[in-house]
């Protein structure tokens, strides 16, 4: 079946909750350290909402959804047209290896072309190997380090 990227859709809720859910997993966001279920209703609410910058891309084939990609877009100090943050990406398991991943990045390259955005970025934990091996291929490790403070 043919992989098909779009908007997320209202009636798309409960697979993207399975995907979603499958994500915040992976990164260690379950069981007593999982998020809230406030804050995946506002992540949910804000891809539709005109106002907020969240939008949300999906990987469909045959009515399944593969997987997800959020991503926004903000201004920067450095350029006078936005960036573009890809903020989550996600495949379920049985999607790995299959080109979904860097079809949903190509998705969002091609909605930051359309507003006019000079750059896509994102970050990773370093330890995600298997995700890294598609990062180096569709985009430029420029060797940067965050760093976090929780207020």
């Amino acid at each position: 079946m043919p992989l098909i990227i779009r908007s997320v859709a209202r009636g798309d809720y409960e697979q993207w909750l399975l995907l979603w859910d499958g994500y915040n997993a992976f990164y260690g966001r379950s069981g007593p350290t999982a998020l809230g279920p406030e804050i995946t209703r506002m992540t949910w609410s804000r891809f539709f909402d005109a106002y907020e910058p969240v939008h949300a891309l999906v990987a469909e084939s045959d009515g399944v959804l593969l997987g997800l990609t959020h991503y926004l877009f903000h201004r920067s100090t450095t350029v006078i047209a936005p960036n573009c943050y890809l903020h989550d990406l996600f495949t379920n398991t049985a999607a790995r290896g299959k080109g979904v991943g860097r079809a949903l990045i190509e998705g969002v390259y091609d909605r930051a072309r359309e507003a006019g955005c000079p750059r896509v970025y994102w970050q990773t934990h370093e330890t995600n190997a298997a995700a890294r091996l598609l990062y180096d291929k569709v985009a430029q490790h420029l060797g940067f380090l965050i760093y976090t403070k929780l207020l």
